[in-house]
């Protein structure tokens, strides 16, 4: 797998746990610690982007 296509692939997760945490925040139901680890796991591949982009 190439560098961009890795990349790209890192962003499609990054933009799909957006909405999963945007989608728990609305719901009145979801746990706040759900929400917490989905945003830690977004920071982190986040992290991992920004890494591999600048490298």
């Amino acid at each position: 797998m190439s560098l961009s296509s890795h990349l790209q692939e890192l962003r499609k997760k990054h933009q799909h746990l957006s909405e999963k945490v945007e989608e728990a925040q609305r719901s009145p139901g979801t746990d706040a610690l759900q929400v917490t680890a989905l945003k830690k796991e977004k920071l982190k591949l986040k992290e991992e982007i920004e890494r591999l982009a600048h490298a």
